[in-house]
């Protein structure tokens, strides 16, 4: 249940209207938007809204037939954007994440990040545990490939994107990475979800393989549910039928999120196509769609790549596509 309170309404009048909702049961959530404050109930029941609606500040109360209440749209109209330092995902900016699938040395993620920052990248992503479906491919380096990504990214002014596995990853993540990335495996990892709802820390939900969009803003809704509102989605993807791609990137997916929840969301292209010369025109669809941000691979020497070296995107590529993204960003009122 939404409660929107009058416009500009004063302190103490929201402040009677929380305890009120408390009393019965509720959990209060509340969002501050540029002219009113709505409260988010979540956990009771309540069998009439006009004794909420006839308390003082009120002005409505809307009844959220979604189960996903905190992400839902009705929540914060207005929409989400995420902060980190200088960096606004959900704005007007269409803001982008590059690097590498996989740390795999200290030449190749210098390499990469001098790349990917001369195109104007402000958030470099790279892996330093990988979830592989053969438990003989490359695993990853660990704590230090998320130093060299630290490191790298220092450098050049950017910050970092990685993806956290489990739980007790949690303190050395929150050492070297800006935005923790839940992997499409992970995406009802409930137990890791409850954990990363405790940080203050934004965390970027990939959206499962075979998970419909109701299912991925429930898992949205856990990490919000226990306090961290910091969400990104990221379309990355589904299994469908088709062989041709590694996945089918879901492009209607972008925006019919953003007409259902007020969360920023973001897309794929790498993981969502698996191949190298896909990626461009589907980067370039994702944008057209509304997305607010791109999560690409890019690769110095994809040919060598330890992981995903198919789908990853030459520098002088990149670069090319850089030029074209910002020729469409305007037509949909959009900047890069």
């Amino acid at each position: 249940m939404i409660v929107v309170m009058e416009e500009n309404a004063p302190e103490d009048k929201i402040t009677r209207v929380v305890d009120r909702l408390v009393t019965l049961g509720f959990d209060i959530h509340r969002s501050t938007g540029a002219r009113h404050t709505i409260l988010g109930a979540v956990g009771a029941q309540i069998a009439d809204t006009r004794d909420l609606e006839l308390l003082d500040g009120v002005q409505e109360v809307v009844r959220v037939s979604v189960p996903y209440k905190l992400a839902s749209r009705a929540f914060k109209p207005e929409g989400t954007q995420v902060r980190i330092k200088d960096v606004v995902i959900g704005g007007e900016q269409v803001v982008m994440m590059a690097g590498p699938c996989t740390i795999e040395s200290r030449e190749q993620v210098e390499t990469t990040a001098a790349a990917v920052a001369s195109q104007g990248v402000q958030i470099m992503r790279g892996g330093a545990f990988k979830p592989r479906t053969s438990p003989y491919s490359f695993q990853g380096l660990g704590e230090q490939g998320l130093r060299m990504l630290r490191e790298a990214a220092d450098r050049y002014g950017m910050l970092t994107v990685s993806e956290i596995m489990e739980s007790s990853q949690i303190p050395m993540f929150i050492r070297y990475v800006d935005i923790l990335q839940v992997g499409a495996r992970n995406m009802q990892n409930f137990n890791l979800l409850k954990d990363l709802a405790k940080l203050n820390k934004p965390v970027l939900l990939k959206r499962g393989p075979a998970a419909t969009i109701e299912e991925t803003l429930l898992s949205a809704e856990y990490l919000m549910a226990g306090g961290n509102h910091e969400v990104i989605i990221c379309e990355r993807g589904i299994k469908t039928f088709e062989t041709y791609t590694r996945n089918t990137l879901d492009i209607s997916a972008i925006p019919v999120i953003k007409k259902l929840s007020h969360l920023p969301v973001i897309a794929d292209p790498s993981h969502g196509t698996g191949r190298r010369d896909k990626v461009p025109p589907m980067a370039r669809a994702a944008v057209a769609a509304g997305a607010d941000g791109l999560l690409i691979e890019v690769h110095s020497d994809p040919d060598r790549a330890l992981c995903d070296g198919a789908q990853s995107l030459l520098p002088e590529q990149f670069t090319k596509l850089m030029a074209q993204l910002r020729q469409i960003a305007p037509a949909v009122e959009r900047r890069m």
